[in-house]
This record gives structure tokens, sequence and C-alpha cells, in this order.
């Protein structure tokens, strides 16, 4: 059921935690485009949108039980990470001469808000004009991080089916933030095997190289010449999980990846100055093979707090941190 004017939202029970909780899934759809949102994590469980047949199809990989979230949570499929996504060299930081010291989750480092990040909290969920808005509070202390956070996330699906996603967050003490959320792309559809095929755009005459443990070694190297190289569309290939620096932000578009089998098309927006393109690489098959979704993670660079000459993840109290992203889908 869809309509013109407004997003028809209804929910529904998706199972329960190892723990007990009740896991509730949110349905948005709009102008061909069908939304489902889980209240853990924040996760955006499926994305259905048409293709040039007009037939629909699920174009984010996702999993069909709460079951297969808690026994795969390594690749985040369709969560809201946080505080923050992508990589803290050390698990540790230094803020206004104080230093501080996350949880080390991935070597020696810090990775998508630590052991117990935003994408293994349950959510509070209330419905919004076009779809929904998810909250919660992270204690000062919580994975290192100073300060508590008041965090929202509100997810639309706008007229002409574009998904939106905008986050927003306060803080009462000086606090670093860098959201993002780490949906994988299939356009040909999630069960349809390798996404590598599927034509790629980035704005982005920079990157963000990285050192043998993936972090930023606080460089920015031309991409002219080189593999990294999407300016123009070409083929994804394997082998990536680099920060681009966007050229373009705001309302400009940030990335377009495109699908010639199905004629689907997805356009990304957003407020941040980079994206992280991962590739997938390492999927084992549990449940999806190597390389079976694309990610395309709008975000801050990876170790900013430790980099000062990259943009700035710093929220102080009396500031509101904003951030928002859309992805819209059309044929071609």
């Amino acid at each position: 059921m869809t309509t013109g004017s407004r997003t028809v939202t209804h929910t529904d029970d998706f199972g329960t935690l190892a723990d007990g909780s009740a896991v509730r899934r949110w349905t948005l759809e709009r102008d061909g485009t069908r939304v489902r949102v889980l209240d853990r994590g924040a996760i955006v469980q499926s994305v259905e949108t048409p293709g040039r047949d007009g037939t629909r199809a699920q174009v984010a990989l996702g999993l069909p039980d709460m079951a297969g979230y808690e026994r795969f949570p390594a690749p985040y499929f369709g969560a809201l990470v946080g505080r923050y996504a992508n990589r803290i060299a050390g698990a540790a930081f230094e803020l206004d001469g104080r230093a501080h010291r996350l949880t080390r989750n991935e070597g020696r480092n810090h990775i998508h808000g630590g052991s117990r990040g935003f994408d293994k909290r349950m959510w509070r969920a209330a419905a919004v004009r076009d779809g929904v808005r998810m909250t919660l509070v992270s204690e000062d202390g919580e994975e290192g991080f100073p300060g508590r956070l008041d965090f929202s996330v509100t997810y639309t699906v706008e007229a002409g089916g574009a998904l939106r996603i905008a986050c927003r967050a306060t803080t009462d003490a000086p606090t670093v933030l860098n959201p993002t959320n780490h949906t994988y792309w299939n356009l040909a559809g999630a069960d349809s095997g390798s996404a590598l095929g599927q034509q790629l755009r980035i704005a982005a005459g920079h990157i963000t190289p990285v050192d043998a443990e993936s972090v930023p070694t606080g460089e920015l190297m031309p991409v002219a010449g080189s593999r990294f190289d999407f300016r123009r569309m070409r083929a994804v290939g394997a082998g990536y999980d680099h920060n681009f620096v966007l050229d373009e932000a705001g309302d400009g578009v940030a990335a377009e990846l495109y699908d010639a089998g199905s004629g689907r098309v997805l356009t990304v927006r957003t407020s941040e100055p980079g994206l992280q393109l991962y590739t997938a690489d390492h999927f084992d098959g549990r449940p999806f093979g190597p390389c079976a979704g694309i990610a395309l993670e709008t975000q801050h660079f990876p170790d900013s707090p430790n980099r000062p000459e990259f943009p700035s993840t710093v929220l102080r109290p009396g500031e509101e941190f904003a951030s928002s992203t859309e992805f819209a889908f059309s044929v071609r």
C-alpha cells in the first residue's frame, strides 16, 4: 500500500532477543519503496524498490529473524553505528588535555562504538510524519566515551521513495561523535550473489590512506591514476575498506550506484564530509558470500579525534550535532 502524499507506517513483532527483550519492526512505504527498521540497533532490516520492469526486490542485506542478528553481529547489517563509526587508533584520544581510553575491539584499536555500541542497544521508537524516530541515552563513560549523550535517528521515506536518515545529538560534557548507517546494498537483489559487477561513482578527488591496521596515516591522497578513482562510473571491484573525502556535501551527489541488469540506481546525498566504501570481501557465506553487498557509509573521517588536521568530530555542551543522508532510488 502506498500513497503519493504521505508515508504509510505500521509495526509488527520481530521476535525476542536471548535476554527476552521484545523487538518491534517498523515498516515505512511510499511511492514504490518499502523500508523496514528494527528498534534493536536501529537496524535497516529491509529496503525494497522496483527495477526497470516494475518488479520490487530487496536491495539491502538483512536477516530474517533476530537470532540471525545476534549470531552474526560483526558485519553490522543495516545498523546505526556509534558513538564513533570506523576506527580510533590505540582505542584512545585526548580532548581538552584529558586522556580517554576506549574499548579495544579490533586488535589494539576501537571500532564502531565498541563491544556494546549503538548497534546492540534497544532504542525507544515513536512514529513521526513520514517515518519513525528512535532515541537512546549513552551514559557518561560508556565504552570509554566522555559525557552523557542524548541521541536520535529519524528514518523517513520521502516523496519519490527516497530513504532519509537524520541524526541529532546533545551532550553534557565535551565528547566526540561520528555515527553512520551500515547498510550493505546490492541493487540486483540481496540474494543475487556478488555485487561487484555493479557500477559506482563517488564524488571524491582524495582518500585518507591507511596503514596495516586500516587506520588513516593522516595524509590526503589524490585518487587520480589509482584504483580509488571513481569520479567516473565504473565497476566496483574488490578490496575496498577506505574513506573517500567528498568533493561536495549538502545537496551535492556524494555517490551513485547502478545495476545494469535491473536498471536500479541508488543516489546518495549527505551532509557528511566522508564516505567509507566497504566491499565486504571477508564475508564467508554465513549468511552472505564475499562481496554480496557494498557499504556506502557516510561519515566524518576515521581517527579524527587523533588527527587535528581532519574535520572535527568534537561535540560540546550547548551545541547540537546534526547530520542527514538520503538514499534515493530510480531506474535507468
